[in-house]
């Protein structure tokens, strides 16, 4: 990152998305005064342009200014993208190349326009290192809003081998399979410095393995130590159990059915259900074949339909919808390409306005980082978090998936360089991509 840090930034001219759901208006001034934005609006008197040894300016002219990208779903410490010569075990990696690999794909995410992000979930404790470095300065990326390894049961996604093996620790799942051993993980993880606990259901939704009961008894844990808690719950039953329950957030809910989503409505619980990630499955199982993606296509088919039926039902509910993406689980879930598609997924299946869209992923997304009032929003007193765009995003909310549309990046207060490696790919192969 770059920048004088002393000196304000005053972003002039352009067209202003404040993030607020308010229509695009005329921008005169947004002055960024260390990491925190001074003023919207009319130019402060005490600020004169052509003092450039005092203020440093960025004139907007033809360009779209609004809040820094907020991704509410994605991992970091997955072990992807896979190296080329990497040595891999079973697991996902070895825990020293995998923080150093996460570090490397947070700046990948900044580059993308991305300030903020939630990890539900990753291996040991690598995203609280990587939040915790981001934080202190010692590397760049997005704010970091995470959870540990997931906490899973017997048959719950991750559970994947035998019952005589258990969870491996290189796993992203703990296994525990009673209240009492949930509630000492999720105190271990609030003793390591998480911002969420997440527990995890079945893969596909398939049947509940996590009870109303369990959920609750980490949820009063989790609460006592002000530490939130979400779940992955693709399933009807164990979507209704969790908005009972009290958890904060649900993540995908697929296969909820309306008395499912009226339990949600009336508990207030948020979703995010990263329809993306499911769309990409279909996606790039069509072009490599079911066979070589290793997933069920017909079922992913079947919770897709779902999802484009829980996003209209939602609405209608006034359920609030948060846009994760899931990238970083899979090889073929690349940083940097998707953190804006399920903008697109809210305008394409839910309804959605691109305004309103854009709103979801900052202003509204800014709960799944903990930081609501302080993000997502460009007025005075808010953090100094914002991009500015070569195209229009309310014309085409597509323009938010393009890295190459970003003419500025200020995370913080601070300009990112989006001229350094960190924009690179990894080379891969087919066989690594699929891998």
């Amino acid at each position: 990152m770059s920048s004088n840090g002393k000196k304000p930034i005053v972003i002039s001219n352009g067209t202003l998305i404040d993030g607020t759901g308010n229509v695009p208006t005329r921008n005169e001034a947004i002055v960024i005064q260390g990491n925190r934005i001074k003023s919207a609006g009319r130019l402060l008197g005490d600020i004169k342009l052509e003092d450039r040894d005092s203020v440093e300016v960025i004139d907007a002219a033809g360009q779209w200014i609004m809040p820094g990208l907020i991704d509410a779903h994605t991992h970091l410490s997955y072990g992807n993208p896979k190296v080329p010569g990497e040595t891999r075990g079973r697991g996902t990696t070895r825990p020293e190349f995998n923080t150093l690999r996460a570090a490397w794909n947070a700046r990948k995410v900044l580059r993308s326009g991305v300030t903020s992000i939630s990890v539900p979930g990753g291996t040991w404790f690598t995203d609280v290192a990587v939040r915790d470095a981001i934080k202190l300065g010692l590397i760049d990326g997005p704010r970091v809003y995470c959870a540990g390894r997931m906490i899973v049961t017997y048959g719950s996604i991750e559970d994947e081998e035998p019952s005589w093996v258990g969870t491996p620790e290189h796993s992203i799942g703990v296994l525990c399979n009673t209240a009492a051993e949930m509630v000492t993980e999720a105190r271990r993880q609030c003793k390591h410095g998480v911002n969420f606990v997440k527990m995890a259901d079945s893969r596909s939704g398939e049947s509940q393995t996590i009870s109303k009961e369990e959920i609750a008894a980490v949820v009063s844990e989790a609460h006592r130590r002000n530490v939130r808690v979400a779940i992955h719950s693709r399933g009807s039953a164990s979507t209704r159990a969790a908005a009972e329950a009290g958890v904060d957030w649900i993540m995908h809910t697929d296969l909820a059915t309306e008395a499912d989503l009226e339990a949600v409505a009336k508990a207030g619980v948020r979703i995010v259900p990263t329809v993306t990630f499911v769309e990409r499955v279909l996606e790039f199982g069509r072009e490599v074949g079911q066979e070589q993606i290793q997933i069920d296509l017909d079922r992913m088919k079947r919770n897709m339909d779902g999802l484009v039926n829980v996003l209209q039902r939602a609405r209608a509910f006034g359920i609030k919808v948060l846009c994760g993406t899931d990238t970083g689980n899979y090889s073929w879930m690349p940083y940097g390409k998707m953190h804006a598609k399920e903008a697109e997924i809210l305008v394409r299946y839910g309804g959605y306005t691109t305004i309103e869209a854009i709103t979801a992923c900052t202003r509204d997304n800014a709960f799944a980082v903990g930081l609501e009032n302080e993000v997502g929003v460009l007025e005075g007193g808010k953090l100094a978090d914002v991009i500015i765009l070569k195209q229009n995003p309310v014309a085409d909310i597509r323009v938010l998936q393009e890295p190459s549309n970003l003419a500025v990046v200020i995370k913080d207060g601070k300009k990112v360089n989006l001229n350094d490696h960190a924009s690179e790919e990894i080379p891969l192969t087919f066989q690594e991509a699929v891998a």
